[in-house]
């Protein structure tokens, strides 16, 4: 139901403000703003992308929870499409998407929401946050000692009479 009042009342609330704004101001500088609004929307999208996916890179590499930049990886794309989309109401939403308190408290709001049963990455699981492991399947977790994931590399043996290289002492 909410979604079909927003498809009805978005288009004719977008209709309204072209209709006030160009009486006010004429239709070129009207047409002027929305695709300025387009370009500037496209180029800020760009930069807080790039921020997004550096933090989401950062959650990967520590092994930390990625829901957060996850999330405002998806604000960002949904940003952009507003921005995209031509109208003053819609760029509104839009700039404000992109603005980083605007996503910290819409992120809060949202999971305060949600409630997410396992979160698992490599061998270990954290409860409580992100989402569960394996397409959506609960997963045991391993006991200690269950995997062991090492590198090798195989050494041919020294000959009698060759000498220790240096790096290590030699028999004694």
């Amino acid at each position: 139901m909410y979604l079909f009042l927003a498809f009805l009342m978005v288009p004719l609330i977008e209709i309204g403000l072209f209709i006030q704004v160009g009486g006010a101001i004429g239709l070129w500088p009207t047409l002027a703003i929305v695709v300025l609004t387009a370009v500037l929307g496209t180029s800020l999208v760009r930069s807080q992308g790039r921020l997004a996916l550096g933090q989401m890179r950062n959650s990967f590499q520590t092994l930390s929870d990625p829901a957060e930049p996850l999330a405002h990886g998806a604000m960002i794309l949904f940003a952009g499409a507003l921005l995209l989309t031509p109208g003053f109401f819609t760029d509104a939403f839009g700039f404000a998407l992109l603005m980083p308190p605007v996503r910290i408290a819409v992120y809060r709001y949202i999971s305060k929401r949600v409630t997410v049963a396992q979160f698992q990455m490599g061998s270990g699981t954290m409860h409580g946050s992100g989402m569960s492991g394996r397409g959506g399947q609960s997963t045991q977790p391993s006991g200690p000692g269950d995997i062991i994931d090492g590198d090798f590399e195989e050494v041919r043996p020294r000959k009698p009479n060759q000498k220790p290289s240096g790096w290590v002492e030699g028999p004694k």
